[in-house]
């Protein structure tokens, strides 16, 4: 009898156990269909099917639209002819909503920065320092045009600060064209969220080393930089690398600094440059940055690579100069600029643009900062503010046909400088 019950109860048990189990395979049999259906919802939206038409927000419809007018233009021709530009791939809603008599104060200064698909995961943590209106310029060619294409949409669709604040701008070579990614679905195979996105981006990332395309592809960085800063209205510039990073509360500084200080017209405003080892967290204040730099964390941009690039700077009165407990940003002191000095600067949208013959590597930003020097710019060092780039630049980390490029460049170079004596006749500055 005692056996009886005993054999009952492990039965009522096991009935138990197996109810709950079956339960759980039913509730996640439901989970999986969910989950199929918020998918299927998720392409519906993104590709403007049947789904899209009952129950898509008007605002992604709208950006989806907005995408297919920006591709069926085909894009213009750069000057040269060799590349394919779409400006405006994608508008922010900050550029969409700008309005002729809005608010100016609202557009004083935008960052504009370029990268192929490849450093395009930077993105995420330098709009999370910046916060405010970016200008991207992307450089695709091959199959990277439709990835590119895709995974900027994708941003513009699951990134709701991105679409926000970042225009983006897409480059091609001019034989190549970009397509509304409707017939390239497996791009967006198992994107979900903002940073589902940021992940594909950053392991496709992880393939290619910067310059090096297939095909001994050139990548045209003064081009792209011209885009970039052509893709704003704001009155103010910084143009920098996709893989740098700006001091924190930069922008209201400076705004806060010009509405005291108007700034001349012959005037620049030079962010002093530096690199950090690949395992720091990227400093936010002067103050934690020459922590870092006084125990040899940081040190100045290409240190290693070319001293003579960045050592005009003067980083050590720059280090050492007083820093007002307030964190008014001012000017620190002003420099003339000397060969073969390329500051990293704020400028207004009337300076010079880059010469785009340069690409690849080497004299591409030198050249510009020349001009300026010809044109008769003074340069103004801020006194807190600062850029950092990810990573020691050392020798033997970059692509093989670095040193060809640099003595093509150099030849280039040369040209260049003659040509200024004719461009600014009445200058007597040389570079």
């Amino acid at each position: 009898m005692h056996l009886s019950k005993k054999c009952s109860a492990f039965k009522v048990v096991l009935s138990a156990l197996l109810i709950v189990a079956l339960l759980q395979l039913i509730y996640l049999s439901f989970l999986s269909k969910f989950h199929g259906k918020q998918q299927r919802y998720r392409y519906s939206e993104l590709f403007g099917g049947s789904g899209a038409k009952k129950n898509a927000h008007p605002e992604k419809n709208s950006r989806k639209e907005r995408l297919r007018y920006s591709l069926s233009t085909g894009g213009i021709f750069d000057n040269s002819g060799q590349y394919r530009v779409y400006k405006n791939l994608i508008k922010s809603d900050f550029t969409t909503n700008e309005k002729p008599g809005s608010d100016p104060s609202s557009n004083i200064l935008a960052l504009a920065t370029h990268t192929t698909i490849n450093n395009l995961h930077y993105l995420e943590s330098l709009l999370e320092r910046w916060q405010n209106p970016i200008s991207v310029a992307i450089f695709a060619h091959g199959q990277d045009v439709k990835f590119a294409t895709a995974l900027v949409y994708a941003l513009s669709f699951f990134c709701p600060h991105i679409q926000a604040l970042v225009d983006f701008h897409l480059v091609c070579l001019s034989g190549e064209m970009a397509s509304f990614p409707e017939q390239d679905r497996e791009h967006f195979a198992g994107l979900e969220d903002c940073a589902s996105v940021f992940s594909r981006l950053e392991t496709h990332g992880e393939q290619y080393k910067n310059y090096a395309m297939s095909g001994n592809i050139s990548y045209p960085n003064n081009l792209l930089r011209n885009i970039a800063r052509g893709g704003t209205e704001s009155s103010y510039i910084l143009v920098i690398d996709m893989d740098m990073m700006p001091s924190a509360d930069l922008h209201e500084q400076f705004m806060a600094m010009i509405a005291k200080r108007e700034p001349a017209s012959d005037e620049v405003f030079v962010l002093p440059a530096f690199e950090i080892r690949h395992a720091r967290k990227m400093p936010a204040t002067k103050a934690e940055l020459v922590q870092l730099y006084q125990v040899g964390e940081v040190r100045p941009f290409y240190e290693e690579l070319c001293p003579r690039c960045q050592a005009p700077t003067n980083y050590s009165q720059w280090v050492n100069s007083h820093v007002r407990e307030t964190g008014t940003l001012e000017v620190a002191y002003t420099l003339t600029w000397v060969d073969p000095w390329e500051p990293f600067y704020i400028g207004h949208r009337s300076v010079p643009l880059y010469d785009e013959n340069f690409k690849q590597y080497g004299f591409n930003r030198i050249s510009q900062a020349c001009e300026l020097h010809v044109a008769g710019y003074r340069f103004s060092v801020l006194s807190t503010a600062f850029v950092v780039h990810r990573g020691f630049k050392i020798q033997g980390e970059f692509h093989a046909r670095k040193d060809e490029e640099n003595k093509r460049n150099r030849v280039l170079f040369r040209n260049f400088k003659e040509g200024l004596k004719t461009k600014y006749p009445s200058s007597a500055r040389r570079c």
